[in-house]
């Protein structure tokens, strides 16, 4: 007999246009500052300035949804505070935001030794460096044509440590690296590999 998760019902509760929100403010880096949303439709957009209307928009699947959402109502959807009393350098402001509707409850914190919220960091952080490898891939297919190499060199180590979401999002970029007799000989094969092994993968299925 299947379960039906209590996460369900959680999710079910909260507001057709609720999101979860994830942002890292650290002065000095780069980029200083990245924004993640995520609806319950699996939806997310990736920002690197609070008001940048164009952002990276990419798809996750409902299995991915489920478990991002499941550890945020581990956390209470972020009623509970989050900061390790521990002396440690700062790493950057984090955020966790829940928006229903018009209503919203957040945690800020530098570093957390919770590890359902540790979870939910990587989560968060694995969609942000997905959709920096997607802005480079693209920026360097527009105006790099000779850094496309080290760009897809770049995307398929991530992809092989596991820091890719939704990496289907980059199947129209890669197809098109394919098809232009413009680009290097060696950035058109690697695309090809790259796309292969994409398609190839196996999606998350819903937990029973």
């Amino acid at each position: 007999m299947k379960r039906f998760p209590i996460l369900l019902v959680a999710m079910a509760a909260l507001a057709a246009d609720g999101r979860l929100f994830y942002s890292r403010e650290f002065p000095g880096s780069t980029p200083a500052y990245i924004q993640v949303t995520l609806t319950k439709a699996g939806d997310a957009e990736y920002r690197e300035a609070a008001d940048d209307d164009l952002p990276v928009k990419f798809k996750l699947p409902s299995a991915s949804v489920e478990e991002i959402y499941g550890l945020a109502g581990k956390l209470a959807f972020f009623k509970l505070p989050l900061e390790s009393p521990l002396k440690v350098a700062f790493m950057g402001t984090k955020t966790f935001r829940l928006e229903d509707g018009a209503a919203k409850t957040e945690v800020k914190f530098n570093y957390t030794e919770n590890k359902d919220a540790q979870a939910l960091l990587d989560w968060f952080e694995r969609m942000a460096e997905s959709s920096q490898h997607r802005i480079e891939l693209e920026r360097t297919a527009k105006y790099d044509r000779l850094g496309v190499v080290n760009a897809l060199a770049l995307l398929e180590s991530a992809l092989e440590r596991d820091r890719v979401v939704a990496p289907e999002q980059f199947l129209p970029l890669l197809d098109r690296i394919v098809a232009n007799e413009n680009y290097m000989h060696t950035a058109r094969v690697r695309a090809s590999e790259i796309a292969e092994g994409i398609r190839a993968m196996k999606p998350p299925t819903n937990p029973q």
